[in-house]
């Protein structure tokens, strides 16, 4: 990350550098960041992570950057947190998450800390070649038991000294909530302990709409983003001046299904989000009470038409649910190809077509395991390990047509694997164990041992049976080998070695790289715990 060079930083005792935040490769966020510099307790980050999915929030209200400070153990502050504000210029052009506090900023976050209490700078302060105002506020939280704790962090907000927005209604009602907002932060109140959470999907933004509500209930202030909303679902008339709760049960009038807590909603008595529906639309609401010396004096509620957004979700459920009807026909289709295979085999008259049928019923039928597996859940992701055991039914198969005894061990676990990893990583080990009972083992008892091991970067598996071991030392060139070698070293880009084994049977080692997952858009699944 790169860091502003001002000499007058302190500088980080492991490597004398400025705050080496990307250490050893580790994504710096704010939980990573307040682990290796503070002594923040576990309550206490767990508060600031909650905190923080309001940031934008507070930055869109404030009309200002945001930053969120922790102190460290060498007695400074570090920037976990920051967020430039959605309807003005932001002062930070490159995030200063991970810098040290700036030496001439100092005083006013020191104060704050100590004080509790929100510290305004009484000149400009600077970035750069950027002027600004600068305000402290410090950050506290409520206990089990409701007991205030703190001061633990330090909010800054960093305001353009040429910024004009005070001047405009909506400027000026905005910062007013940010005010009470920050105040609310100070005394541990806010986030809300209820339900109501910022950053989650269809979260109503400042810029969407904003309602303020007094304690009657009376709406004081609509943004014109709301009075546009509230028009597309049948409201014609003015939004302030009534009582919202009024106006939300007029839009509602003749549901029989509204939520119970709407009216509360509306008033700004409680922290909860709800969504309402009318003429085709669905607006999600989202009240935030507002306290002040331990008082509620109102409440704001936060609109958003998210439409656009349920449609989208429901037709990515169609879609997925297509996907899944897709994965059981295509299952359904396989099946029946081994099932005609399988009885090809049984009619053939010589035991080179037998056993020729035989194989390519299995591979059929081990694809057909996958798109099985496919075909029950929402993601193109499926659990291996659950394919596996499976694959092992083909193999018990194939040892009762041989007169083999065999017992199956497996170790370790495969855990997720998107589709495309998961057939021919399938597909391969369908033909490595096959042929360890067909061939290792055949007409005889004995055991075949898969290991899987898994991490983050690769996955490797053993496969281990103590047959007879490898004709001449060496593995064949016939056709099951060109397959396994195709399937893991062209499609999934890793390697296989098969080797005589210690105690006499074969050894087949797998490497995969996984890295190849993290270049796709998918998130990497990871192992089950």
């Amino acid at each position: 990350m790169a860091i502003t060079p001002w000499s007058f930083w302190p500088r980080c005792a492991l490597c004398k550098n400025h705050a080496c935040v990307l250490y050893s490769g580790q994504v710096a966020t704010l939980r990573n960041l307040a682990t290796k510099y503070s002594s923040l307790s576990e309550e206490e980050i767990e508060w600031l992570e909650l905190l923080t999915l309001d940031w934008q929030l507070l930055a869109d209200l404030a009309l200002s950057d945001v930053v969120l400070w922790v102190p460290t153990n060498d007695g400074d502050y570090l920037a976990v947190a920051h967020s430039r504000p959605a309807g003005s210029v932001t002062l930070f052009y490159r995030d200063v998450i991970g810098d040290f506090l700036r030496s001439d900023w100092r005083g006013l976050v020191d104060q704050a800390m100590e004080t509790g209490q929100h510290v305004a700078s009484t000149s400009p302060a600077w970035y750069e070649e950027n002027p600004m105002r600068l305000t402290a506020y410090s950050v506290s939280r409520l206990d089990s038991h409701g007991a205030k704790q703190g001061p633990f962090a330090v909010a800054t907000v960093h305001t353009s000294v040429a910024d004009t927005q005070p001047a405009s209604r909506i400027g000026a009602a905005f910062r007013e909530v940010a005010s009470d907002l920050f105040g609310m932060i100070q005394a541990g109140l806010f986030p809300s302990p209820s339900n109501a959470r910022g950053g989650e999907q269809g979260s109503p933004r400042a810029s969407d709409g904003l309602v303020r509500v007094n304690l009657d209930g009376e709406a004081t202030f609509a943004s014109p983003n709301t009075q546009t909303t509230f028009t597309t679902l049948g409201y014609r008339d003015e939004i302030e001046g009534e009582n919202f709760s009024e106006v939300i049960a007029e839009i509602v009038k003749g549901q029989f299904d509204t939520n119970e807590s709407l009216p509360l909603i509306a008033q700004g008595k409680i922290a909860k989000r709800v969504e309402i529906d009318a003429r085709g639309r669905t607006v999600t609401l989202r009240s935030i009470p507002v306290i002040r010396d331990g008082v509620r004096v109102g409440g704001i509620v936060l609109t958003r038409d998210v439409t656009e957004l349920r449609q989208q979700a429901q037709e990515l459920i169609t879609k997925d649910a297509t996907i899944r009807e897709i994965h059981h026909r295509v299952k359904n289709n396989l099946q029946t190809v081994a099932s005609l295979l399988r009885v090809q085999a049984r009619r053939a008259r010589s035991e080179e077509a037998k056993e020729v049928l035989g194989q390519a019923m299995r591979r059929v039928a081990a694809i057909a395991v996958v798109h099985d597996t496919l075909a029950t859940g929402l993601s193109q992701i499926v659990s291996f390990d659950e394919v596996f055991d499976r694959v092992l039914g083909l193999a018990a198969e194939v040892a009762s047509l041989h007169g083999t005894t065999v017992h199956p061990h497996k170790e370790g676990s495969f855990g997720e694997l998107p589709s495309e990893y998961a057939t021919p990583l399938a597909l391969a080990l369908t033909e490595i164990v096959t042929n360890a009972v067909e061939h290792g083992l055949a007409g005889k008892e004995g055991d075949v041992y898969i290991r899987a091991d898994r991490n983050d970067t690769r996955l490797t598996v053993e496969v281990v049976d103590t047959g007879t071991g490898l004709p001449g030392g060496t593995v064949g060139d016939g056709l099951g080998t060109q397959i396994v070698r195709t399937l893991i070293e062209g499609e999934l880009g890793g390697s296989i070695v098969w080797a005589p084994d210690a105690a006499g049977g074969t050894r087949v080692s797998i490497q995969i790289p996984l890295h190849w997952i993290s270049t796709q858009t998918r998130e990497i699944p990871r192992i089950r715990g």
